[in-house]
């Protein structure tokens, strides 16, 4: 009797150690962590750009889209703490059906699930808003963003979703480590770094350094394969108005001719006559 009595105290105690041990795991690396990423919808950077309607609209025809560079850096960061630490990882854009294609790839690189809000990204403001409605209903810990987007380059829309949000927000973020709700990241500022201690919920402006460009994912069959089946969720827009309008686009003048000379002596005669640089 007093043997079985044993035993059943050293298998509690056994369990209640694991139990232990599983819950330092479970806070130390924060398992549960929802993680958002954002994704643009950009022109491949190798597309050739025309405007329409008087110079106020971007032609769309012939153009090659792919996921803005800056949020695919993001998206990996993700996926290293999906695949080191647990997490889930939800992929979104602003933007309509022409745009499933680009969180179709998200999907395939490894997101857990993509949401599309159904409308136009028409600014930056817009845009956030957007995004903060899907961040409020999905209970977010974690926002990874890049920076800006190749197109318009309007680098607002994290800090605003921050605001929005109630969020903590580093921005041109080049390293995140996460432990629990404690966050270290390190951001690129002039002429160097700044590490940076904070806690989730954060939102996060990401950048080339957040990963390295060799570790970028790219899709495998059977990723592009499990992408079919994953859940993509159409939401309605919440109510927002634009607080910029475009007044029209132009593109940069084409480079002027090039003069190619031989000696020293030439070149200091036409930087200082004709270019009047010196």
């Amino acid at each position: 009797m007093h043997s079985k009595i044993r035993n059943y105290i050293s298998i509690f105690a056994s369990l209640n150690l694991k139990l232990t041990a599983y819950k330092s795991f479970h806070s130390k690396y924060n398992i549960d962590m929802k993680i958002l990423v954002c994704i643009s919808h950009v022109p491949d950077t190798t597309s050739k750009i025309n405007f329409t309607d008087s110079d106020t609209k971007f032609d769309t025809n012939g153009v090659q889209f792919v996921i803005n560079p800056n949020d695919e850096f993001g998206l990996t960061r993700a996926m290293w703490f999906k695949e080191k630490q647990g997490a889930t990882v939800h992929v979104v854009n602003v933007g309509g059906p022409e745009t499933e294609p680009t969180l179709r790839k998200a999907l395939a690189i490894g997101a857990d699930e993509a949401i599309r809000v159904n409308t136009a990204a028409t600014d930056g403001y817009s845009v956030a808003k957007q995004l903060a409605s899907v961040v409020k209903d999905g209970g977010y810990d974690l926002v990874i963003g890049g920076r800006e987007s190749i197109d318009y380059n309007g680098g607002m829309v994290p800090g605003m979703l921050a605001k929005l949000t109630g969020a903590n927000f580093v921005n041109t973020c080049i390293s995140l480590e996460v432990e629990g709700d404690a966050v270290t990241a390190i951001r690129e500022i002039d002429g160097g770094k700044e590490t940076l201690s904070t806690s989730l919920p954060l939102v996060v402006g990401g950048q080339k350094g957040l990963v390295e460009e060799s570790d970028l994912r790219i899709p495998n069959m059977r990723g592009i394969m499990q992408a079919r089946s994953k859940p993509l969720t159409v939401k309605e827009p919440v109510a927002s108005a634009s607080e910029t309008k475009t007044v029209s686009f132009e593109k940069p003048a084409p480079k002027g001719a090039v003069k190619l000379v031989d000696n020293v002596d030439d070149l200091i005669n036409l930087l200082h006559n004709e270019a009047k640089v010196i």
